[in-house]
C-alpha cells in the first residue's frame, strides 16, 4: 500500500503524481551532462543536473520500480515498455556483461519467450531442457538460465532452489508473472532475477502494457544501460496505472485464486475434460505448494476429450468469459495456446490441441462455471471414453 509513497507527505499530496515531460531543464551544461552520462551509464540522475531525457529516466516510472522491488524482496527494480522488450533487455545486459553466448531455457515457457530464444535475434545460442536436465545442460559459456514456474500454460511447477544449485553460478531468471509477488518470490530461493509481463496481475485492468525486473542493484544498473540505448523506458502513464494497480494486487490475487480453486475442483468432475492443469490438483511431488509457491493461483489449463474441434467450438460459444489472450485482468479470459501465444514454438514443445487456458476473474465463479458449462455441452457432451482420467 505505501510502497514507492514515502516522500508524499513531504510533496503535499496524497496520491502519487504523474510526470509526463519528455525532456526536461537543464541548469548548464556541465551539471546536465554529468546527469545524463550517469543514466547513460545505467545509474540515477543527479541532483545538480536533474532528469534530462525522459528516454533514460522518469520519476514516475522510478516509483513503480521501488515499489515493486519492495514486494519481491530485491534491492532495485527496472521497468521496459513490455515483458518481451524486458525479456530481451535481461539476455542482452547478461550476455554483455559475462561475454557468454549460450541461454539455457527450461521449457515449457510463454510461447514469445520461447520464440525470441529460438530466433537467434539476440546474437545467442539456446538449448531447450528440462527442469531436471539443468545441471547436465549447462555448459562453460552458458549466460543465463530461464524458466517460467507455474509455467504458461500447463501449470508446471519448478524447484528454483534445485535449478539455482543445478546452475552452478550461472545467473538464473524466473518468470513470476502467474505467481506474482503476492505468491512467490524467487530471489528467496536463490534466483537473480524475477520477471513479470506487468501487463498481467500487476497491473490486473487490461489497459497496460509493461514488464519489470527485480534484481540487485549490479544486474539492475546493466539493465537500464540496456534500456537507456534501446529506448525500452516504460511510458510513465503505464507506472502510474501499475503503481494504482499493486495496492490492490494482494486482494485481487486472492478473491481471483478462490475462485479459480472452485472453478477447478468442479471441472475436474465435467464428462467433456480429459484433464485439468492446475497446481496441487495431481498432487505436489515436489513439495512445492506452501513452501515456495504460497498459493495455487488464478491460472488454469484443461485438456478437452473433443480435441481441437471442441476447443475450437467451446472458444465460441463461451458468453461470459471474453476470448482473447493476455491474463490476469479482473475480467475472465479464455484463449487456445497453440493457435496464439504459442504458435511460435517448435512443433515438439508446442501445447496440444485440445488445450485451453482459462484466466479466472472476479465473476461470481458459479456464473463462470454456468459459461462453461453450456460451451462444453452447447454440441453434445464428449463421452468419457475408456483410458480417459481426471487429474
Amino acid at each position: 500500500m505505501h510502497a514507492g509513497r514515502e516522500d508524499l507527505a513531504g510533496l503535499g499530496v496524497h496520491v502519487p503524481p504523474i510526470d509526463l515531460s519528455s525532456t526536461n531543464p537543464l541548469p548548464d551544461i556541465e551539471s546536465g551532462g554529468l546527469s545524463y552520462e550517469a543514466m547513460a551509464s545505467g545509474g540515477m540522475p543527479n541532483a545538480e543536473g536533474g532528469a534530462v531525457y525522459a528516454r533514460l529516466w522518469n520519476p514516475t516510472v522510478a516509483r513503480f520500480e521501488s515499489a515493486l522491488a519492495r514486494l519481491e524482496n530485491a534491492e532495485a527494480a527496472v521497468a521496459y515498455s513490455s515483458g518481451m522488450a524486458a525479456m530481451t533487455a535481461a539476455v542482452l545486459a547478461t550476455t554483455k556483461e559475462t561475454g557468454r553466448r549460450h541461454v539455457l531455457a527450461v521449457r515449457p515457457l510463454y510461447g514469445g519467450t520461447d520464440h525470441l530464444l529460438a530466433s537467434g535475434l539476440l546474437g545467442t545460442e539456446v538449448t531447450y531442457c528440462a527442469a531436471s536436465d539443468v545441471a547436465a545442460s549447462v555448459r562453460p559459456d552458458t549466460a543465463l538460465v530461464v524458466l517460467e514456474t507455474p509455467a504458461n500454460p500447463t501449470l508446471d511447477l519448478v524447484d528454483i532452489r534445485a535449478v539455482v544449485e543445478a546452475a552452478r553460478g550461472v545467473p538464473v531468471l524466473v518468470d513470476n508473472t502467474f505467481a506474482t509477488p503476492i505468491l512467490q518470490n524467487p530471489l528467496d530461493f536463490g534466483a537473480s532475477m524475477v520477471l513479470h509481463s506487468a501487463t498481467k496481475y500487476l497491473g490486473g485492468h487490461g489497459d497496460v502494457v509493461a514488464g519489470v525486473i527485480a534484481c540487485d542493484q549490479e544486474r539492475a544498473a546493466a539493465l537500464r544501460r540496456v534500456r537507456a540505448v534501446t529506448g525500452g523506458l516504460l511510458h510513465p502513464l503505464g507506472a502510474y496505472l501499475l503503481h494504482r494497480g499493486l495496492a490492490t494486487l494482494p486482494i485481487r490475487v486472492r478473491a481471483q485464486q478462490a475462485n479459480a480453486q472452485r472453478v477447478a475442483a468442479w471441472l475436474t468432475t465435467h464428462p467433456s475434460v480429459a484433464r485439468v492443469h492446475y497446481p496441487g490438483i495431481a498432487g505436489d511431488p515436489h513439495g512445492l505448494l506452501g513452501t515456495q509457491l504460497r498459493g495455487t493461483g488464478a491460472m488454469i489449463s484443461i485438456d478437452l476429450l473433443g480435441g481441437y474441434e471442441q476447443a475450437k467450438h467451446v472458444t465460441s460459444a463461451v458468453s461470459l468469459f471474453t476470448h482473447a489472450v493476455s491474463l490476469g485482468g479482473v475480467d475472465s479470459l479464455i484463449q487456445h495456446p497453440a493457435a496464439l501465444t504459442h504458435r511460435p514454438v517448435a512443433p515438439e514443445a508446442r501445447p496440444t490441441a485440445g488445450l485451453l487456458r482459462l484466466s479466472i476473474g472476479l465473476e461470481d465463479p458459479e456464473d463462470l462455471m454456468t459459461d462453461l458449462d453450456q460451451a462444453l455441452a452447447t454440441r453434445g457432451r464428449v463421452p468419457v471414453t475408456a483410458g480417459a482420467t481426471h487429474a
